[in-house]
């Protein structure tokens, strides 16, 4: 699978521009503000319906303007799929494959597998539990889109029944009855979300070690771990044993929205004990395990965006992964660089058809 061609019209700081791929390398070089990255987040609107780093879709409007629109045609399995998105400012989103408007935007999500490696990742460490929650269920949904519906559901129950919570400390209230009906949906979609995070996390955690083994060329132990509540109790227990906790903060302390991953080094938090080094390594590990995971669940190559890549990690790292496209494993590579002879010369050592755009 690879992306062909882009259009962009009042995307970011694009009134309007098109590009034509080649199937394996692409690369946007320019000084900082010209608009790589942009060029990426809007190859990622076209997988994710949303903005990588800004997914408030209504803020990549370009100044001024009323709306925007991304158009991206795919090649999948020898066919071609073209997927718009578009968004007026004050109307909801719209995206379409083939000219067909999605009724739900969820429907969409698994079609194009994509994964980013991007300096934003060091919020999968440094940040707290929502951001690897998110993390480990964006590479779930590619492809489940059963698990996908049951996040959807399991968070609108977890929002209505927060809100009962306050609405009975405001009011001075209390119906048990309401919130039983509340617990029995949080259950019904938690205990699935559940069972599929475990089995991701015994399927994911073997595949990462051996990418960090290949990239840290080291005989370092880390690991990946899936924390949950739901280890020590069923769900429903859990939820009537915090009920007057729960009343009290007026918020569900506990379910499966308390998730986390726990990411170690030699036994213990690379959050807290690994150097910066060592944090990189990990992040790339985890996100060329999660492009393994992907291919292997989804039987289509994904595509691979790298964001300012060059400026994050040594030239020795870089290569490393450059040349992972030598391996017939890997398809379609963007990358972004404000250094295009830099990024040339790694390029040309991977014998490999590459575009350069030059932008300003």
């Amino acid at each position: 699978m690879y992306l062909k061609k882009i259009a962009l019209v009042n995307y970011k700081n694009f009134e309007s521009a098109s590009f034509d791929f080649e199937t394996k390398i692409n690369c946007f070089a320019g000084n900082n503000g010209v608009g790589k990255t942009n060029v990426l987040d809007a190859i990622y609107n076209l997988a994710f319906t949303k903005g990588y780093f800004n997914s408030v879709s209504v803020q990549n409007v370009q100044h001024g303007k009323e709306f925007f629109l991304v158009e991206g045609v795919f090649d999948v399995d020898g066919k071609d799929e073209i997927i718009n998105c578009s968004l007026k400012k004050g109307q909801k989103k719209i995206v379409k494959r083939n000219g067909k408007e999605y009724e739900k935007l969820s429907e969409h999500i698994g079609l194009i597998p994509l994964v980013i490696i991007s300096p934003n990742d060091t919020n999968l460490i440094v940040e707290g539990s929502d951001m690897r929650r998110k993390f480990m269920d964006g590479v779930i949904a590619q492809s489940d889109r059963r698990y996908l519906h049951d996040l959807i559901d399991y968070n609108k129950a977890l929002s209505q029944r927060n809100s009962l919570l306050k609405y009975f400390a405001l009011n001075h209230t209390f119906d048990a009855l309401n919130v039983d009906i509340y617990n029995q949906q949080l259950v019904e979609y938690g205990v699935r979300i559940h069972e599929k995070r475990k089995e991701f996390a015994l399927k994911f955690e073997p595949i990462f070690a051996e990418r960090h083994k290949h990239i840290s060329n080291s005989k370092e132990e880390v690991s990946f771990e899936y924390k949950t509540q739901l280890d020590n109790d069923d769900f429903y227990t859990l939820l009537e044993k915090s009920l007057e906790k729960d009343r009290l903060l007026q918020y569900t302390t506990v379910g499966i929205h308390r998730d986390d991953l726990l990411y170690t080094i030699e036994g213990y938090p690379i959050k807290k004990f690994g150097s910066q080094g060592q944090q990189k390594t990990y992040l790339i590990a985890l996100k060329l395990a999660e492009f393994d995971f992907l291919k292997m669940q989804s039987k289509l190559t994904p595509i691979l965006l790298l964001d300012d890549i060059f400026d994050k990690l040594d030239e020795h790292r870089v290569s490393q992964i450059i040349d992972l496209v030598n391996d017939e494993t890997f398809g379609q590579l963007f990358i972004t660089d404000t250094h295009p002879e830099r990024t040339e010369e790694v390029i040309k050592k991977t014998d490999q058809p590459y575009k350069l755009f030059h932008l300003s």
